[in-house]
């Protein structure tokens, strides 16, 4: 049994912690900054760092990675297509690999950054992904790179996993997130009744993640350009008709940058 838990780093990233209970093995996710993961090592003495999964070349996310793979000697798996530091295993759209006892498959999600990737665990009871900064709870990263037409088909690839599958991103942007998704979908049961629970959550200090696909289904603006709603709001903004579910993207990403 693999427990997940959140090292807070920086003013709102998160490094995840996966931990074999049986092994004393432990692997973390975009870790930026090696001290919070260092802190956890020190204060859980016998536990090994075996490996460190990185999903895109941003210092938030990969700042911390040659220190710990110099201390731990933790196999580094990173994106082919972006330089990642001490990286072991450069990964492909597709590839396979085994972490923990657990097996991930690799997509490529472009968007964010151009080599971004994810990590997809697909166990039917409990699938597991680990997307960086291209899916987040309640919303997508910023288009750094890409063009909307790839973030459109990664967030669609993401979005056609299971419904139960528990999605960890790596920003506590879910507040910020939902004001806008509130501001697309103001008559939208399910955004204005998370908005007010993570709104609570925000006040106690308590952590929004990890989110499910079913939430985001229900509650993403961008996992949502295809409701009528959300499109007629995208052509309030824009002036335009906005004849696909891209352009309705483009429009959506556009206005949450200003917003």
């Amino acid at each position: 049994m693999i427990q997940i838990d959140a090292l807070p780093a920086f003013t709102d990233n998160y490094i995840w912690l996966l931990q074999d209970n049986a092994s004393k093995r432990c692997a973390v996710v975009d870790p930026g900054d090696a001290a919070p993961v260092l802190a956890w090592l020190g204060n859980n003495p016998g536990w090994q760092l075996s490996d460190i999964l990185v999903t895109h070349h941003h210092a938030d996310h990969t700042g911390g990675v040659a220190e710990l793979k110099n201390i731990t000697g933790a196999n580094v798996y990173g994106p082919a297509n972006e330089k990642i530091p001490a990286r072991d295993v450069a990964l492909s759209d597709n590839d396979k690999i085994t972490v923990l006892g657990l097996g991930f498959a690799v997509h490529a999600v472009p968007g964010h950054t151009l080599g971004h990737i994810a990590f997809y665990h697909a166990d039917p009871q409990s699938p597991l992904l680990f997307c960086g900064d291209t899916l987040f709870a309640a919303g997508c990263g910023r288009l750094f790179e890409g063009t909307p037409e790839q973030m459109h088909h990664s967030l669609s690839r993401l979005g056609a996993l299971p419904d139960n599958t528990r999605v960890y991103c790596t920003h506590e942007y879910t507040l910020s997130n939902l004001r806008f998704a509130v501001a697309v979908e103001p008559n939208n049961p399910d955004v204005t009744g998370r908005f007010e629970q993570v709104t609570q959550w925000r006040e106690e200090n308590r952590i929004s993640l990890p989110s499910t696909l079913a939430l985001e289904h229900k509650t993403n603006p961008f996992l949502r350009v295809s409701q009528p709603a959300v499109k007629q709001k995208a052509d309030e903004r824009t002036g335009t008709d906005n004849t696909s579910p891209t352009a309705v993207f483009a429009a959506l990403r556009a206005w949450k940058d200003k917003f």
